[in-house]
């Protein structure tokens, strides 16, 4: 099969009658779209590296009259013994690295003040690290190139329409890497096949690879080990090396060559046959064979998400669940911006008591592993790697004892609590880099205003998300043994405490969208046969987002559809990433001019916040008097309370949503449909590129696109890049 540009595919035979007559100046016949890579040769994929880059690996089939007669796969050479015939890397410009920003550290302790005679058991400090920008001119010349392996599910039940949307992300994916970066593609059925040696995209780079994916035909069975060891063979036999190496992995469906079905609700004992590298054995001690990160997709409702969720958790990759086949190019292309911004690598966190009787109790670090020694005085955490502006939050439980002689009339007294530091690689410089923060101390009193003792809403928000993935977890768990009923609960208690938390009832952005999340992932939970089509795949997803702190893609939201702002991050300056003199994110006007809510930031005037007015009158628009926020009730619900954030008092709608529409489908006063992709306050349908974050929320144009806040502005930039890709070879249809 040849998949054009324009997305049609033929038969080679079918196509090959046009060409002859056609041959200079190849067009769609379906569309007429002009063809700037037909299939008149094929590359040379699987020999080492050749100066005819027209030499064919292929042997097609023909009659006496030269003319191919086979309509399927062509006859494949051989593959080598070893992939060890990958191309030279690059030579790395000489560009400068002074000036490159470090990872910042921030620690906020949960209280300002303690009581200089209260010993506390359980206190908390949030230690937060972010990653530092990549500007768009130094995308080129200072990011770090890529090794990246597709491995992708080619059995029978990708046929058709599945396979030419997969050929036509390929295709994208391809456009995206730079001649620093290296492809190989590994398709695998019955049996696995490299398809593409691993290889420097440059302009016949990808004109080649384009051509290797166009080739991929769906047959047979569904060989997930094989297709995942011959993807860590490439890179695991490669001569050269790039500074980052990854694997994404998709698939449609459960492994059918190696052990047959299974209960779905623990993994298989077939990932024991997978290489250490990318499923390494736990508590197997200290290993030297360096981890490939995995991040698996999972597509359409019949895979197996919890064989997928265990190989990218395994091997520190995403698991994301694409429900919707159109969608599969917006997530790669969010898995991409990421992989092609990483900033450091080998990233570790370090922490010790900085008085005495102040003691670790627990480091919740989600995926990360961390340990406490010394006595519960010092603690690490490994983080890895982290993408340009990434940000990664930590709570850090300590018990702090009463001070000693606390009658003492000293005017400040302070307990010192940690001292923290971090080293990582910085992967432009290669340099080795150390930081440290500014000791944590909080201040002691005789005694403490009720002000003082209020928890901070940055500790409280992290706490939430703790309790969302705590969650999603437990009823993961209880949804595997059949207890559905049990499994809702939890998401409904889990809710209902984020609401009632301190950052909750602050109107916390993050705190709502979490709430919405376990909303949408109980909602999937309503029976065994919802479970089993798209619940297990949705929670998964979840929790492999929670545990990273990364996006990924979740049913009919596309991860990474998030803020396109640099300086976006919750609880830092300009909120929601809203630029302070122009549109700004989710479609604000100017601070001068109306837009949403108003103008500014979400619609803000220059004195006021979120849609207050200049004067600084109530919060999230809230008049001066108090009469509530988006005009009363619990943030914006109607004074009965009987609605969310503007919602309708009989229930349905969420942020402003009509009372007929579902969670985030009217988004934030938008129509149904607009959704946060519309850009609060879109109509019905709004896709917003441009002017919000894509699509609407399963509602709007080329992948329902969403708000994220694990997302990073290199992830979020690349969806819409995508999305406006789409559009591009859809109006030319």
């Amino acid at each position: 099969m040849y998949t054009a540009e324009c997305s049609h595919s033929f038969h080679f035979t079918c196509i090959n009658n046009t060409f002859a007559i056609n041959k200079f100046n190849p067009f769609c016949p379906i569309c007429s779209t002009k063809w700037n890579n037909p299939p008149f040769s094929m590359p040379n994929f699987y020999n080492a590296p050749s100066n005819n880059n027209n030499q064919s690996p292929f042997i097609f089939p023909t009659s006496s009259f030269g003319s191919v007669i086979d309509e399927c796969r062509p006859v494949l050479e051989s593959e080598p013994l070893q992939f060890s015939d990958d191309d030279p890397l690059l030579e790395p410009s000489s560009s400068s690295t002074v000036g490159l920003q470090k990872v910042t550290i921030e620690a906020i302790p949960e209280r300002e003040a303690l009581a200089a005679s209260e010993s506390v058991s359980l206190f908390t400090v949030l230690v937060k690290l972010k990653a530092p920008p990549l500007s768009a001119e130094a995308r080129s010349s200072r990011r770090a190139p890529i090794d990246l392996v597709t491995v992708l599910d080619v059995s029978g039940s990708m046929h058709g329409y599945k396979l030419s949307l997969l050929k036509r992300a390929m295709n994208f994916v391809i456009d995206e890497l730079g001649p620093s970066d290296r492809l190989s593609v590994v398709s695998f059925n019955s049996q696995a096949r490299r398809m593409f040696r691993l290889s420097r995209m440059t302009d016949a780079g990808r004109r080649n690879a384009k051509l290797a994916v166009d080739s991929l035909c769906a047959s047979g069975q569904t060989n997930i080990v094989e297709g995942l060891k011959k993807g860590a063979q490439v890179l695991e036999e490669r001569r050269y090396k790039n500074p980052v190496s990854s694997i994404v992995f998709l698939s449609d469906g459960n492994d059918t060559c190696n052990g047959g079905w299974y209960s779905r609700s623990s993994p298989p004992v077939y990932l024991s046959l997978l290489p250490p590298s990318i499923f390494p054995v736990k508590n197997s001690g200290p290993s030297e064979i360096e981890t490939i990160p995995v991040h698996a997709f999972g597509f359409g409702s019949d895979h197996d998400p919890v064989t997928m969720h265990a190989i990218s958790d395994a091997s520190s990759g995403t698991f994301s669940f694409i429900e919707s086949y159109e969608m599969v190019q917006d997530a790669f292309a969010s898995c991409i911006g990421g992989l092609l911004s990483v900033m450091t690598q080998g990233l570790r966190l370090s922490m010790r008591s900085a008085s005495h009787g102040v003691e670790i109790k627990s480091i919740p670090s989600g995926r990360y592993s961390s340990e406490i020694t010394d006595g519960e005085s010092k603690g690490t955490i490994h983080i890895g790697d982290l993408y340009a502006d990434e940000v990664k939050e930590f709570l850090i439980n300590l018990s702090v004892p009463a001070l000693l002689n606390p009658n003492e009339e000293e005017t400040e007294r302070k307990t010192s609590l940690l001292d923290i530091a971090c080293s990582y690689k910085d992967i432009v410089s290669k340099e080795a880099v150390e930081i440290e923060c500014d000791l944590v101390e909080i201040r002691r009193a005789k005694t403490v205003s009720p002000s003082e003792m209020a928890v901070n809403l940055e500790v409280d928000r992290q706490r939430n998300r703790l309790r969302a993935a705590e969650s999603i977890a437990e009823a993961q768990k209880m949804a595997e043994t059949g207890d559905l009923f049990g499994a809702r609960c939890t998401l409904s208690k889990g809710r209902t405490e984020i609401f009632g938390s301190a950052a909750g009832q602050a109107g916390d952005s993050m705190s709502a969208w979490l709430g919405a999340d376990m909303k949408e992932t109980e909602r999937r939970m309503g029976s065994v046969q919802q479970y089993q089509q798209e619940g297990r795949a949705f929670a998964l997803a979840g929790m492999s987002a929670h545990g990273a702190q990364r996006a990924t893609t979740k049913g009919k939201t596309v991860a990474g559809a998030g803020p396109t702002d640099d300086n976006f991050s919750f609880g830092l300056s300009r909120a929601f990433g809203a630029a302070s003199a122009s549109g700004g994110a989710f479609g604000a006007a100017a601070p001068a001019g109306g837009g949403a809510f108003g103008g500014g930031v979400f619609g803000a005037a220059p004195g006021g916040a979120f849609g207050a007015a200049p004067g600084g009158g109530g919060l999230f628009g809230a008049a001066p008097s108090g009469g509530g926020a988006f005009g009363g009730g619990v943030i914006g619900a109607a004074p009965s309370g009987g609605g969310v954030f503007g919602a309708a008092p009989s229930g349905g709608g969420a942020f402003g949503a009509a009372p007929s529409s579902s969670v985030f489908s009217g988004g934030f006063g938008a129509a149904s449909g607009g959704g946060f992709g519309g850009g609060f306050g879109a109509q019905q349908g709004a896709a917003a590129l441009g002017g919000g974050f894509g699509g609407a929320y399963g509602g709007g144009a080329y992948g329902g696109a969403a708000y994220d806040p694990y997302a990073t502005p290199s992830m979020a930039n690349m969806v819409v890049k995508s999305q406006q890709v789409s559009k591009t070879m859809d109006d030319k249809k």
